[in-house]
C-alpha cells in the first residue's frame, strides 16, 4: 500500500508514518519544516523528505491513500492535488481507525490522565509480555515507537485526545476511534481556541460516550461530577463500571498502594495518579490480565514522559519537571508533590505558555491551582501572547486570577532564570510545570541546584 503523508514531520504523524513503514508499507511524506527527534527517527528509515516544502508533483494517481496532518493549512497545495485527483483523504484518527476497524478498540479519553493510563496499560502488556497495537502519546520506557499497528493482534489501545482531527475535519479526534472498550477519566474545560464554552467542550464528552459500540463498555471515574454525569445520561447500551481512588499511604517521600496481600510501594505518586491506577487496572483485566499480575507489573512503573518526571534527587531536595499547563492539571501535580514531600518547602514554578493559559478571560479558571505550593511562581512571555495574537496579559490579570497575594511573577526569561539559580533548595522540592521551556531555561542548570 502507498501512503503518503502531509506534514509528515508532527509528534503524532511521524510515528504513525513510521508505524506503517514498520508494517511493510510504501510510505512518502512532506513538510515545511522538521524538528527532532521527528526529524533524526524519520532519516533513520530513510522517510526523511529530500527538501522541505509542499510539491504537488508528489501526488499522483499510485498512491492508495493520503494522510493529512494539523500542521497543514486547508489550501496546502499538496492537499488540493489530492483532492483534484479524488484520492482518499485521511485524517490521523480516520486512518488509525481503518487500520483497526478488526481489532478490539481500547480507547482511553478524558482531559487529563489519558497519557499515564495509556502508558500505565501498555506497561503492564509489555511486562507480561501481551503483544497489542497501540497509539500513546509519549514515549515509554521499553518502547521504541509511539505507535505500534500489525495485521495479527487483537487489541489496539489509543489514547483518545479530544482535539481536531484535521485541517478540513473539525471533528475530535476520539469521536472517530468507535470504542469497544473506553474509559473516562475527567472533565475540565481546555482548548478554548477550539471549544469556546465549558458547555460545547463538555459536548465532545458525550458524543464520545455515545460513539462506543453497541454492547462495548465504559470505566469512568467517579470522583469526577461531570464524568459521572455525562456517563449516566448516556442511553446507549453499554456496560457502565465506575472507578475511584484506591487506598494508599506516604512514608517517608515513598507512597503505599493497599493491595488484597498488603501494602505495596510504587513509583508513581500523588491522588491523581492513584486514581489513573485504578482505571488501569479495570481496563487490564477486561483485556485478560488478572489482578496479582496487574499489581506485579504496576509496581515497576516509572511513569510517562514528560508527566511528573524526577529530574534530579539529592539527600534533602528533589526537583520535578511535569507537562501540566490545564488549571485542573496544575492543581493536581501540585498538591501531589507537596503530599509525597510534606515535611519540605515546595516551590511550584508554572509557565502559562498554551493559548487557553494566555487568553485573559480563561486565566479565572486557575483559581487556587498554586494553593498547595509554598513559594508559588508563574513565568509567562508577552511574546508568545504576540505570537498567538491574543489580547494583552498583566501582572494584575494574572495576581488576581491565582488570587494569591504573595504570587512571584516573571515576564523575562532571564530574571526567571536567575531567580531559580538563586535558590537555596535544601530541604526543598522544586516543581517545574510547563508545556515550554521558561523562555530557554537549561534543565541540566537546574540539576546543579540539587545537593
Amino acid at each position: 500500500m502507498n501512503v503518503h503523508f502531509i506534514a509528515i514531520g508532527g509528534a503524532a504523524m511521524h510515528n504513525l508514518a513510521l508505524a506503517l513503514h514498520n508494517k511493510g508499507y510504501q510510505v512518502t511524506g512532506s513538510d515545511d519544516e522538521i524538528f527532532e527527534p521527528s526529524k533524526s527517527r524519520l532519516n533513520a528509515k530513510g522517510l526523511l523528505p529530500d527538501t522541505f516544502g509542499w510539491f504537488p508533483e508528489k501526488i499522483t494517481d499510485n498512491l492508495d491513500a493520503v494522510v493529512l496532518g494539523m500542521h497543514a493549512k486547508a489550501d496546502n497545495p499538496e492537499l488540493l492535488k489530492a483532492q483534484e485527483l479524488g484520492l482518499k483523504i485521511y485524517s490521523y484518527p480516520e486512518f488509525l481507525f481503518e487500520q483497526s476497524k478488526n481489532k478490539t478498540r481500547v480507547v482511553i479519553g478524558g482531559s487529563h490522565g489519558k497519557t499515564t493510563i495509556t502508558s500505565m496499560i501498555l506497561h503492564v502488556m509489555h511486562y507480561h509480555d501481551r503483544d497489542v497495537d497501540y497509539m500513546v502519546g509519549a514515549q515509554l520506557e521499553g518502547f521504541d515507537v509511539m505507535v505500534k499497528l500489525t495485521e495479527a493482534n487483537d487489541f489496539i489501545v489509543l489514547e483518545g485526545d479530544e482535539y481536531l482531527s484535521s485541517p478540513i475535519d473539525r471533528r475530535p479526534k476520539f469521536h472517530l476511534y468507535k470504542p469497544n472498550i473506553a474509559l473516562l477519566s475527567g472533565i475540565a474545560w481546555d482548548h478554548i481556541n477550539v471549544f469556546p464554552t465549558y458547555e460545547n467542550y463538555v459536548e465532545q464528552f458525550k458524543i464520545f460516550v455515545d460513539s462506543i459500540v453497541k454492547g462495548g463498555s465504559i470505566n469512568y471515574n467517579e470522583e469526577d461530577a461531570e464524568v459521572k454525569r455525562v456517563v449516566g445520561a448516556s442511553e446507549n447500551p453499554i456496560r457502565k463500571i465506575a472507578y475511584h481512588t484506591p487506598e494508599y499511604t506516604v512514608e517517608d517521600g515513598e507512597t503505599y498502594l493497599e493491595t488484597p496481600e498488603g501494602p505495596m510501594p510504587i513509583e508513581v505518586f500523588g491522588k491523581h495518579n492513584l486514581n489513573n491506577l485504578a482505571g488501569a487496572k479495570w481496563i487490564c483485566q477486561h483485556m485478560g490480565i488478572d489482578e496479582d499480575d496487574f499489581y506485579e507489573a504496576i509496581s515497576t512503573f516509572k511513569g510517562a514522559s514528560k508527566r511528573l518526571e524526577k529530574i534530579a534527587e539529592g539527600k534533602t531536595s528533589v526537583a520535578y519537571k511535569d507537562f501540566a499547563h490545564s488549571p485542573s492539571k496544575v492543581e493536581a501535580t501540585t498538591k501531589a508533590v507537596k503530599e509525597q514531600y510534606s515535611d519540605r518547602t515546595l516551590v511550584a514554578c508554572l509557565e502559562l505558555h498554551t493559548y487557553s493559559s494566555l487568553n485573559a478571560d480563561f486565566l479565572k479558571e486557575y483559581k487556587g491551582a498554586l494553593d498547595a505550593a509554598d513559594t508559588a511562581v508563574v513565568f509567562y512571555s508577552p511574546h508568545a501572547v504576540e505570537i498567538k495574537k491574543l489580547d494583552a496579559v498583566s501582572h494584575e490579570q494574572i495576581a488576581q486570577a491565582f488570587e494569591r497575594d504573595d504570587l512571584i511573577i516573571y515576564t523575562n526569561p532571564d530574571d526567571f532564570k536567575n531567580f531559580l539559580l538563586a535558590q537555596n533548595l535544601e530541604n526543598k522540592a522544586l516543581l517545574l510545570m510547563s508545556s515550554g521551556n521558561y523562555g530557554g531555561l537549561n534543565f541540566d542548570e537546574v540539576k546543579t541546584l540539587i545537593k
